[in-house]
Parts: structure tokens; sequence; C-alpha cells
């Protein structure tokens, strides 16, 4: 059973609102599915360095505010709770249209960004400024996954049009289309440097590929349905990843010691030894799988269509060490960060969890548009949203 959670919600564009004298933002505290308590936080004045100065109605006061964050007290009869909120350093608002939505995204530690939206379009950008510097054509319809090679110089595309593209992010170029899934690629992960990547479809399979040979090196077939998502990790020394019963070929590089995470529509997150094409762990959720990530060499955490989040040992997988719902929204997107977590979801919620399984911090920004796909650069957080934005965020501000 997953367990009630208390959280703060505050008014999305609280950063601007409190700014004005007299400002005002709206803030909640609510604990599972009971009624909230509704509250707002009010500028008395703007200090010398252009901070406001806040009281709180009914319950709520502002420990602390900068200009990028605000730490906010709820103290009732039955529970205190404290929260940090904070907002995008940067919103760049130029890089797609903002009556599409942004689907996926990439950005790597060099300061380059790849994006794709419902349009079908598939930018390279500038990370620092959200100049475009690419645009990669060649998909038909949408492309669902974008994603640079660790080079970070190559990426790696899939769409609607059920094929996966590499593309040269400096000219532009498409180098390879790899070509066998019979429906539309909905993610993909990488072996190592990315000689082998893996792809996962909405024809219920999961395929390794050699890139260098533009072919398919085995299909995952027995996945039940739909594959949302699909994460490689590498599992403790002790853990069994399967006997190898077939030889591999020389074609495919590093899948010894790996791992694959698959999340499934049929309501199931599945593990196969990579190498070996064994299914080697497999938990029952509570509804569609969407998103997967490993967080250490023995912890996963999957995020489901009606809104549970389950952090697991693969060592222990049918018990969950924690699961619990946020929301009733969806969870759309996962990705790891020191031993925690970043969580996107279908209302617009995005926040970090921490080793110990405690919501830390909510970054503010969507006005309830759902949070598509997140990527972390090791500086900062970006956020793909309906809304058609990109919102960055420091890491040193939290």
């Amino acid at each position: 059973m997953a367990d009630a959670v208390e959280k703060l919600i505050l008014q999305s564009d609280w950063q601007e609102s409190l700014r004005e004298q007299e400002g005002k933002a709206w803030v909640t505290y609510k604990r599972g599915d009971k009624l909230g308590v509704h509250g707002e936080l009010e500028t008395q004045g703007i200090s010398s360095e252009g901070l406001p100065y806040l009281i709180g109605s009914d319950g709520f006061s502002v420990d602390k505010i900068t200009k990028y964050r605000i730490a906010v007290t709820y103290s009732g009869q039955e529970s205190s709770i404290t929260r940090k909120f904070v907002a995008p350093q940067i919103t760049y608002s130029t890089i797609h249209d903002l009556k599409k939505k942004v689907l996926s995204l990439d950005v790597t530690p060099g300061g380059l960004g790849i994006s794709s939206d419902s349009s079908g379009l598939l930018r390279v950008w500038e990370a620092r400024t959200g100049e475009v510097r690419r645009e990669l054509t060649g998909h038909y319809g949408d492309v669902y996954t974008c994603k640079f090679f660790p080079s970070g110089i190559v990426v790696l595309s899939g769409g609607a049009d059920m094929q996966l593209k590499i593309w040269s992010a400096e000219t532009g170029d498409c180098a390879a289309t790899l070509i066998g899934h019979k429906g539309g690629v909905l993610d993909t992960a990488f072996i190592d440097r990315g000689k082998n990547v893996i792809s996962c479809s909405r024809d219920g399979t999961a395929k390794l590929w050699d890139v260098g040979q533009n072919a398919c090196l085995y299909t995952f077939e027995e996945c039940g349905g739909i594959v949302n998502c699909c994460s490689v990790g590498i599992p403790e020394n002790s853990y069994s990843l399967g006997a190898i019963e077939i030889p591999t070929g020389q074609r495919e590089v590093g899948t010894e010691d790996k791992l694959l995470l698959l999340a499934c529509e049929n309501g199931t997150l599945q593990g196969y030894g990579l190498q070996s094409r064994k299914k080697v762990l497999e938990l029952d959720c509570h509804s569609a799988v969407n998103c997967c990530c490993f967080i250490s060499n023995v912890h996963v955490v999957s995020g489901t269509q009606d809104g549970h989040i389950a952090v697991s040992d693969i060592r222990n997988i049918r018990v969950p060490i924690k699961e619990w719902k946020e929301s009733r929204a969806a969870i759309l997107s996962l990705v790891p960060h020191k031993q925690g977590f970043f969580v996107g979801t279908g209302d617009g919620s995005c926040y970090f969890v921490n080793e110990q399984q405690d919501t830390e911090v909510e970054l503010t920004g969507s006005d309830c548009d759902p949070i598509y796909s997140l990527s972390c650069d090791g500086s900062h957080i970006y956020s793909a949203c309906r809304d058609g934005n990109i919102r960055r965020y420091c890491l040193n501000h939290f």
C-alpha cells in the first residue's frame, strides 16, 4: 500500500508575484486525498536587496527567501512541514513554438541541448542562451525521444515513424537510420560509449542495435505490450544476470555486465540480463509504468500512470523499499541525481527526492502543464513542458 504523503503547493509564478508591492501568492497544504488547507503569502515591503518581506495566513509562514528560492512552512494542529521551492533561472520560450508540446530533451555538460516537440521539430541549441544552432529534419511525425551520445556531439532520436536516426550535432547531417521497429520508438539507452544502443517501442519490443552496421543484434519480444521506457545499468557484482546460452558476436560490445530495465504499459517493470537475454526481475505495479531509471547499483525507481513512485532493491524486487503517491497525476519522467532523483508529472509538479526518499525541493514555473522530460547536466536541471517552454534551474539554488 502506498504511503499518503504531505505536500505544499505554491503558486507557479511566486517569484514574479511576490516582487510587487502588496504582491500575493497562494499556497496549499495537502495530505493524501484529504481536503487541503489554503492560505496566502503577502508582500509587506521590499528590502534594499530587492527581496520581499512576507507574511503568511492560515498557518503558513516563510522561513527564508532569495532571488530564486523560498522556504515555506505550514504549522497546523496535526502537522508541521517545511518545503523549499526553486524558480527557474531562465525560461526558454523561443526554442519551440509555445503552442507545441516539448516532448523530449537532453543537455550535455559541454553546453549543448537537444529537444523535440509535437510538431516534429528536432532542434540543437545552446544551453547557456537558448539560441537554436541546428534543426534536424528527416523524421515523419512526432519525435518522442532525443538524446546525446556520451560524446556530446552526436544525437540519437526516435519517433512515430518507427525509425531511429543518428545525427551530427555539429553539422545537422543524418549519419544513419535504424529501421526495424513496427511501432513508434518511445525511448533509447546507450551501452557504454554507444557502439551498441537500446530502443523500445509501441510494438511491444526492445531492440539491441549495432550502430556501426545499422543492424539489430537482438529483439526482446516477450514484454507483454508497449514498452514506454528503457534504462541500462551495471548492478553489483554478486547480482545474477542469467546464464549465457548462445555466444554473442564481435559486434556486441559491453553488454556482459549490464542489466536492462523496461517500463511496460502492462503494469510491470521488467529486468533482463543484456548479454544473457534472460528475464531476471519483474515488479507488478499499480498501472502502466511510464518511466524508470537506476539510482545506484542495486536501487531502481519507477513511476506509473496513476501517480505511484516505487524505489526498489533489485535483490528483492517483489517488495519496494518505499512506494508512495504525491498526487493523482501520472509520473512522466525520472532522472537520477546524487543517489536521489528528479520527478516530472502530469500536473506540472517537478521535484527532487533525496537518498532517504524524502521530497526535498519543488521546481516551480509550470502552471499545471505536464512535464514530459527532464535532463541534468551536472550543474543545472532542465524541464520540457506542454506549454512549449524549456526551463533551466540552477542546482546551486537548492
